[in-house]
């Protein structure tokens, strides 16, 4: 009995040391980090049956930072972590009826912050002075919902050497299960689709 104990603990133990070791191993590291600067934005334009609209937040300045990771052999794109947080109450149309209608819509009071989680990106940018365009996903957390969407990316170096990012997709108010807002009795609607476009500066810290 006490030699079947033995075994069965070694046993047992190799098993352990062989699944966390393959699972150590699937595990990329970390190859860069792309440290957010201050001086962000995030722009959201829309339209009704009137006019357009933009809304806008701007001067994003949290400290965030997103890991990129090497490629795992037999997987596509580049795994990323990160996420950026924005305070929906900073949103800014230029009018004050229309932003007081746009954080409502939002639920503004109860979800407080718009979150953006990068997921990975189709491939790495170049990294260099001409503009490079990647295929990306990320995961969009607004009134308490989150959807993942494809989002078009725009890489460049500045003149500093830091990374210029420019992120676009569009969103409808009904992927967060939200309603378009409406005025007048319901004379003036808000198209259910927005153009989501986020600005960011990021500084490269390698291994």
């Amino acid at each position: 009995m006490k030699r079947l104990f033995i075994f069965y603990i070694t046993l047992s133990s190799l098993l352990l040391y062989s699944f966390t070791g393959y699972k150590l191993a699937e595990a990329p590291p970390v190859s860069t980090k792309w440290v957010v600067l201050n001086g962000g934005s995030l722009r959201v334009k829309g339209s009704t049956n009137v006019n357009t609209f933009a809304c806008e937040i701007t001067g994003y300045s949290r400290p965030d930072t997103i890991n990129v990771y090497r490629k795992i052999a037999g997987r596509e794109g580049i795994p990323l972590k990160g996420r950026l947080g924005l305070d929906v109450k900073l949103f800014d149309c230029h009018h004050a009826m229309m932003t007081a209608d746009l954080r409502k819509t939002l639920k503004a009071k109860e979800y407080p912050q718009l979150k953006i989680s990068f997921v990975s990106l189709a491939k790495l940018p170049s990294l260099n002075t001409q503009e490079s365009k990647i295929k990306g996903i990320v995961d969009i957390e607004l009134a308490g919902r989150a959807k993942r969407f494809d989002i078009n990316y725009t890489f460049k170096l500045d003149n500093q050497g830091n990374i210029r990012l420019l992120g676009e997709q569009d969103v409808n108010f009904s992927d967060f299960d939200l309603k378009p807002p409406r005025k007048l009795g319901g004379m003036i609607q808000t198209d259910n689709k927005l153009s989501v476009e986020f600005q960011l500066t990021m500084k490269i810290l390698r291994n």
